[in-house]
């Protein structure tokens, strides 16, 4: 109904300035005309001045990219955490925030049970640390893992201008850093949630920033800071790290050798480290990882495709079979290798606004030099491999970020400046377009958003998380939360808890029927005790009966 009142404006009779669509797509053309004129006499100047202050662009970049996102914040408050993936990187944000690796298992760890965390030996998460530095960095400064994530948004646009700065003239490389704004700043999904992106971003950032900077001028510093960008990889995307730094290895061989590679070396070293004490104390083996563990117990993640699905040595609860049967189903699909590159192709469009696709025409003369021939390597090399694994999702290849956007970046420069111009304001329409939206928050506009591409932001309460939290937070005191999902429950997770349990305001756990639930309620005695079914439309919250049904355990 709305969108048929806002085409219905089109007609001339409903439109009050009586034009009609061939007016405004006129008047369209006409204002962007006249914008881009404005651009290239007044802005342009303005912009290759400050384009050549570093220091100044980055500080510009990384505060622009956070006070957008924090402009919305009266229409899309700060997202809850509201799913597996998130629930599991909140956990280990807040025990990084601890000062410890794992927690101490729980003694009744049965009603804790939750896809992607380990319940035994210890109660973790089964994700490497990266996002976890980042999410504990927020809730010790701000008491908010989501300021780590804004926070590293910010350092990623700044950190995607240094990258490109290496590789491009300084105008290019402010084009570069708009452009990571518009594509990965406030509507990007890795803003709007808890399971990172920009992390490994930042990571690729420094590593493909480092190496043109050593082989023109091989200082400790840009040593120091390859190492960084590797260690962070290799701390946040583990599997995708061999791909980055088969890559480095090829650069380097090719083009320089300095001592300041060591140090390089050394800080990943150093990080390898770290990863062994992380699955020591999760997995009290050296060489677990946490994610290996959770595979053995629950049957997920899932395996390479090369490899037989796993199978859960452990009961799973409702929830959890629901994810291993969708994820075996995934493992199991007769799709082949190259029917899957094929379908992964289309998110090149989460890297790439629509206008770069033009772009990256111009950009294939580059390909006569050696560093753009190995960039373009170093793409098929992270697309080939991580084609093995039967799920994709952007942030696996999040560490080419930065590459996509300097090849559109070098096909600009290759342009007349008049087209750059129209092209930067071809991205930068729609993006004001959408951003407007959301800051305006009609809710007569605001179904139109489902036909954006790749962006999300938080909008409303869909789930009514927030609803049942203030509900709790009203009651008073210490909360006990009983779930029980119906048999028609489908892939929400409800159960998370903090990374002391007993500690944490709320304690959410699996209704695991009234004689079992009687074990929790005599070791919670002052908790306040309630049952939320969230498969109710809307989700019900009430306090808990003691004459209450079973619930399910598949084995």
């Amino acid at each position: 109904m709305y969108l048929f009142q806002i085409f219905r404006s089109f007609l001339p009779l409903h439109n009050p300035l009586g034009f009609g669509i061939s007016d405004l797509l006129i008047l369209a053309m006409a204002i962007l005309l006249s914008v881009l004129l404005l651009a290239k006499v007044y802005v342009a100047p303005t912009l290759e001045k400050i384009s050549r202050r570093p220091r100044l662009c980055m500080g510009l970049l990384f505060a622009f990219a956070i006070m957008l996102r924090l402009a919305l914040l009266p229409q899309s408050p700060a997202p809850l955490p509201s799913g597996a993936d998130d629930f599991s990187y909140v956990l280990l944000g807040d025990t990084l925030a601890h000062f410890r690796l794992a927690n101490s298992a729980h003694p009744l760890h049965q009603f804790f049970e939750s896809v992607f965390t380990l319940q035994q030996p210890t109660y973790s998460s089964i994700y490497p640390l990266g996002q976890g530095f980042v999410l504990a960095f927020g809730e010790l400064l701000f008491r908010s893992q989501w300021a780590g994530v804004l926070l590293s948004s910010g350092i990623f646009c700044a950190l995607c201008y240094w990258m490109l700065r290496g590789w491009a003239p300084p105008i290019f490389a402010l084009a570069g850093g708009m452009l990571a704004i518009i594509q990965f700043g406030p509507l990007n999904p890795w803003v709007n949630s808890y399971w990172g992106g920009t992390v490994s971003a930042s990571a690729g950032c420094l590593v493909f920033g480092s190496l043109p900077r050593l082989r023109e001028s091989p200082r400790l510093r840009y040593g120091v800071l390859l190492g960084l960008g590797l260690a962070l990889q290799l701390l946040t995307r583990p599997f995708e790290s061999v791909f980055l730094a088969a890559a480095v290895v090829v650069y380097v061989v090719l083009a320089f050798q300095s001592k300041a590679i060591f140090a390089a070396v050394g800080i990943t070293l150093a990080a390898a480290g770290l990863m062994l004490a992380q699955n020591k104390a999760v997995t009290q083996s050296w060489s677990t990882m946490p994610y290996m563990l959770s595979r053995y117990q629950y049957g997920v993640p899932t395996t390479f495709t090369f490899q037989p699905n796993p199978l859960p040595h452990s009961a799973l609860t409702a929830e959890q079979a629901l994810d291993y049967k969708a994820q075996a189903a995934i493992h199991d699909s007769n799709q082949s290798y190259f029917q899957r590159l094929g379908y992964r192709f289309r998110y090149l469009r989460f890297f790439l606004l629509v206008p770069l696709y033009f772009v990256l025409v111009f950009f294939v003369p580059s390909l006569r030099q050696w560093q753009y021939v190995w960039l373009a390597g170093t793409i098929a090399l992270f697309a080939l491999g991580t084609n093995f694994y039967p799920y994709f999702y952007p942030q696996y290849v999040a560490a080419l970020t930065c590459v996509f956007v300097l090849f559109a970046v070098q096909g600009l420069a290759r342009l007349p400046s008049q087209a750059r111009t129209l092209i930067m304001l071809l991205c930068i329409a729609p993006f004001l377009f959408w951003y407007g939206l959301f800051a305006w928050g009609d809710t007569n506009l605001l179904p139109i958003t489902a036909f954006q591409a790749w962006h999300y932001i938080n909008r409303g309460d869909p789930q009514s998380r927030a609803a049942i939290g203030r509900q709790l937070t009203s009651a008073g005191g210490e909360q006990l939360v009983f779930v029980r999902y119906s048999p028609l429950h489908r892939f929400e997770e409800w159960i998370h808890n903090a990374a002391d349990i007993d500690a944490a305001p709320i304690v959410w756990a699996n209704d695991l029927g009234s004689v079992e639930n009687q074990k929790l309620l005599d070791y919670y005695p002052r908790r306040n005790a309630w049952l939320l079914e969230p498969d109710a439309r809307p989700p019900a919250l009430t306090p808990y009966p003691r004459e209450s049904g079973p619930f399910l355990t598949v084995h």
